[in-house]
């Protein structure tokens, strides 16, 4: 288990700070390289062999989304599932979206 995957994700509110990229490339560097920085926001696809696995695995992401309260936006079609993670209330990346990303990659 990684070191990010062993926090709690933590509540933001509208002023949250976000990180700067040097940090964000930082944290980046502890999940799965299938992470990618895009603007503001961190984004992962995965492929399934069908709907059903994919459509499990976005039921997975999203009562650990709701136990860590901080939810990814999904896109979700037969044999996909695009995760995309961004702190809301700071309009950016925050530690919580690499937080939630290695949550994610122990799924």
């Amino acid at each position: 288990m990684s070191d990010l995957a062993e926090r709690k994700c933590e509540a933001c509110h509208a002023g949250t700070p976000t990180l700067d990229p040097k940090k964000a490339a930082e944290l980046a560097s502890q999940v799965n390289p299938d992470w990618t920085i895009v603007e503001s926001r961190i984004e992962r696809s995965f492929k399934f062999k069908n709907f059903r696995d994919a459509f499990g695995m976005a039921t997975r992401v999203g009562l650990l989304a709701e136990q860590q309260g901080h939810h990814p936006d999904f896109e979700l079609g037969w044999g996909f599932l695009k995760l995309t993670l961004t702190t809301h209330a700071a309009k950016g990346l925050t530690d919580n979206d690499f937080i939630m990303a290695a949550k994610i990659d122990e799924l």
